[in-house]
Order: C-alpha cells, then sequence, then structure tokens
C-alpha cells in the first residue's frame, strides 16, 4: 500500500509531462496493487528510461524485493539512485539504507549519511534518526567530508 500512496502522491509533479505519464502512473499501481507485477514493471519501464522520478522509485522497489523481476539489489540501487538525485525522498531514504547495509553498493557511511541528511532536510523523521546512527560510525573528518556533501548537493533534472 505504500508504493500506491506514493505513486499517489507524486501524480501531481508529472501534470507537466502530459496526461499519459499519469495515467500510465496510475494504471500500474493498480497493477502493482492487484500483484500484477510484470504489467507494472512494463508501464513504469519506459517512463523511470525517460526520468520519472516515481517510476524509478518503484522499478527500484520492484528490483530490491524481487517483484514481477528477479530480486537485484544492484539494479534496485541503480534506480533508487536515479530517483534519489532528483530529490525523491522514498528513494534517498532507501538508498541511505542500501548503502549503510552494503546491498548492491559497497557499503559506505559516507554516502548512507548524505542520503540520510537530505532526506531529512525534508522533514523526514526516520531519516533523521538513520543519519545520527550512521554520524556515529564516522571518525570526525569522515563526518565533515559527509556533511560537505550533503551541503554541496543539488537535485538534478528529470520529469
Amino acid at each position: 500500500m505504500r508504493l500506491r500512496a506514493a505513486i499517489l502522491a507524486c501524480l501531481g509533479v508529472f501534470a507537466a509531462a502530459g496526461q499519459d505519464t499519469e495515467k500510465d502512473l496510475a494504471t500500474a499501481a493498480k497493477a502493482y496493487e492487484n500483484k500484477d507485477y510484470g504489467t507494472a514493471f512494463t508501464l513504469w519501464e519506459p517512463l523511470a528510461e525517460a526520468g520519472s522520478a516515481p517510476a524509478q522509485f518503484n522499478l527500484g522497489l520492484l528490483f530490491f524485493d524481487g517483484k514481477g523481476v528477479p530480486q537485484d539489489f544492484e539494479r534496485a540501487a541503480k534506480w533508487f539512485e536515479r530517483a534519489a538525485d532528483q530529490g525523491f525522498v522514498g528513494a534517498q531514504r532507501n538508498l541511505g539504507e542500501l548503502y549503510f547495509a552494503g546491498k548492491g553498493v559497497k557499503r559506505d557511511y559516507i554516502l548512507s549519511y548524505k542520503w540520510f541528511s537530505i532526506c531529512a532536510a525534508k522533514g523526514n523523521e526516520t531519516c533523521a534518526e538513520h543519519r545520527d546512527i550512521v554520524a556515529k560510525k564516522l571518525s570526525a573528518s569522515k563526518l565533515a567530508e559527509a556533511q560537505k556533501m550533503t551541503r554541496d548537493w543539488k537535485p538534478k533534472g528529470g520529469s
């Protein structure tokens, strides 16, 4: 259900991209809700390739959970990163978790801290809690590096 809520929350962001994008996102969300993961994947993939952050996030979830596709943490991380780079909070949170655990990416507490911090700055309390946990694993110099990366981050374009 969290997936459907995430998609529906983002539909307005993509109104400018055209009604077909909105329709495909909504249709894919309904397919996912009905456990028709293959249809959801088929609809989300071209949108994700075209730069849709919600579609990128949702493909990341499919690969992370192995729903409709083989479980693949590397591909999940790739899609989460593309969405996170555009400012998609759920993807930022998930990417922070992947870097913390070393799933699909090399374990990197600096990058984990960065993504949790960016997400926390948008008011996400879970990310703030995780950021604080990661901070305890970093030396003072590594924490300063992570904080600088966080300050320097700017969202990339997309749709």
